[in-house]
């Protein structure tokens, strides 16, 4: 899969593909059934009492539906819905501004939450709590704080490293829910919805393939049943059979358990020129020729959930089964090291 497929910064294309894929109620979503019910529970009890729900936090890797569970809250909810992140909120002005123009019961959907400006943040706990915030006019002894009663909204927080949220932030959260991985019948479901809505022509045993090949994240099965799409309307008649799947996901090259490019590079480099580690993730990124960021976010949670790789103090280390499916044999030393557990998964 090439950086296309993985970034989590979409194009304007992906993300208009992606919104026609998503489901718009909670009947329609598929997989993460304990989170499905609890917040099916929650948004009845807020109809019933006639009141905005209470504000809810999704937690978890990308791609797993933070965000199309938000958009569903609001539609549930018959409430408008303000989208910004975390990113955007750079000054307390900027959060100040947003909720002074919420109407009652708006949802506001913040992406990466934890991204957000400290004094903005502080800001926030208020406006959570009590609903209104303290707009600051003028500068030094002179400046003046002016109240600002704000109405009762919905925030729906969305994060992908929960634990860097400050715990008064979280605990003003009246729910929180970590989306976890799907499994593979979840994901050949939605790549069934997903190729009916795109009038996709797709055999059953590709559904399935792409399904084991999407890393157990529905955003990479849309990604790569769109990419099998194109091979099959330039290279087929637009009819997807397992031959057509196969070779589309070679030339995108991911493997038959859903590595790609980076991840097998993180693998050789740890195997071929560090003899399997421990290797820092530094120096791990450098060789591979990508920021620490992308090697710890994007590649690394797979590979330590896969199996492939291990964490510990002192850096990352290819596990057995890397050194296998890589068609190589682990050294003694390599395997005696695991036998004993000294590093930590």
């Amino acid at each position: 899969m090439d950086e296309e497929i993985m970034s989590s910064s979409l194009t304007p294309e992906e993300i208009s593909a992606e919104q026609a894929l998503r489901p718009e109620t909670l009947r329609d979503f598929v997989g993460q059934k304990r989170v499905k019910d609890q917040v099916d529970l929650l948004l009845r009890a807020a109809r019933e009492r006639g009141a905005p729900a209470d504000h809810i936090l999704f937690s978890g890797p990308p791609g797993l539906g933070k965000t199309t569970l938000a958009m569903i809250v609001a539609s549930e909810m018959d409430s408008p819905i303000r989208i910004t992140s975390g990113p955007a909120i750079t000054h307390a002005g900027d959060l100040a501004s947003i909720l002074s123009s919420l109407v009652e019961g708006e949802v506001l959907f913040l992406d990466e939450i934890h991204r957000m400006a400290r004094p903005a943040e502080e800001m926030l706990y208020m406006a959570m709590e009590d609903f209104r915030v303290d707009v600051v006019v003028g500068k030094g002894p002179g400046a003046t704080a002016i109240p600002l009663t704000l109405p009762h909204f919905t925030l729906v927080g969305a994060t992908t490293r929960a634990g860097l949220l400050p715990g008064p932030l979280r605990d003003r959260f009246g729910f929180t829910a970590h989306l976890d991985f799907y499994d593979e019948a979840d994901i050949a479901d939605i790549v069934a919805r997903s190729s009916s809505l795109l009038n996709v022509d797709i055999s059953k045993d590709s559904i399935a393939e792409l399904g084991k090949r999407s890393r157990g994240t529905p955003r990479i099965a849309n990604r790569l049943l769109r990419r099998v799409r194109d091979y099959a309307q330039v290279h087929g008649d637009g009819s997807i059979n397992i031959d057509i799947t196969n070779s589309a996901l070679k030339m995108y090259e991911v493997d038959e358990i859903g590595l790609d490019r980076l991840d097998k590079a993180i693998l050789r480099v740890l195997i071929e020129q560090f003899n399997g580690g421990p290797v820092g993730l530094g120096t791990l990124a450098m060789a591979v020729g990508e920021e620490r960021e992308t090697v710890e976010s994007v590649a690394e949670p797979f590979l330590v959930r896969s199996g492939f790789i291990s964490r510990s103090p002192r850096g990352r280390t290819a596990t057995p089964a890397a050194w296998r499916h890589l068609g190589k044999k682990a050294p003694e030393v390599a395997i005696g090291l695991f036998d004993s557990e000294e590093l930590e998964p």
